[in-house]
């Protein structure tokens, strides 16, 4: 199984890069995770958000199956994501690629190609903070998959 996580920026912020460490190292007993850093445009450019959209789409493959982080989409509880996750590597036989955009949030041409949307919270994070909420939850639907102990 393969996951990719396409996030746009990168982390500045060391106590979030040690979660991001951490939770990549844990996931590699389950899968294997690649995190790939998109350029963040400079959010007073008119087209920041399309230019970053563009930067985007060029890392995806045709058969990868990609799931934009979005407001306003699908919510599920850590239980339904880790069921969501599995029917997914069965149906999507690629690679899964997740989305998260930057501080404008996602191009519209990159939510048209993704294949499904969901949304972490109704709660807003910094995108940052998304990457690492992302990890934790897949972490976390392994640990569910797998039957094994973790919080509850």
């Amino acid at each position: 199984m393969k996951i990719k996580i396409i996030a746009v920026g990168s982390l500045k912020e060391k106590y979030l890069q040690a979660m991001v460490n951490e939770y990549t190292k844990r996931l590699s007993k389950y899968c294997h995770i690649d995190i790939v850093e998109v350029k963040e445009e400079n959010d007073t450019h008119p087209h920041a958000k399309e230019i970053e959209g563009e930067r985007i789409l060029k890392l995806i493959n045709p058969t990868d199956y990609v799931v934009a982080l979005a407001l306003k989409k699908k919510e599920c509880t850590s239980e339904e994501l880790a069921v969501w996750l599995e029917k997914t590597f069965v149906k999507a036989k690629s690679n899964i690629i997740f989305l998260i955009g930057g501080s404008l949030g996602l191009a519209p041409i990159v939510i048209k190609r993704a294949n499904d949307c969901l949304t972490l919270s109704k709660l807003t994070f910094t995108h940052q903070m998304s990457r690492a909420i992302l990890l934790e939850q897949i972490y976390r639907c392994f640990k569910i998959l797998h039957h094994e102990q973790y919080h509850k």
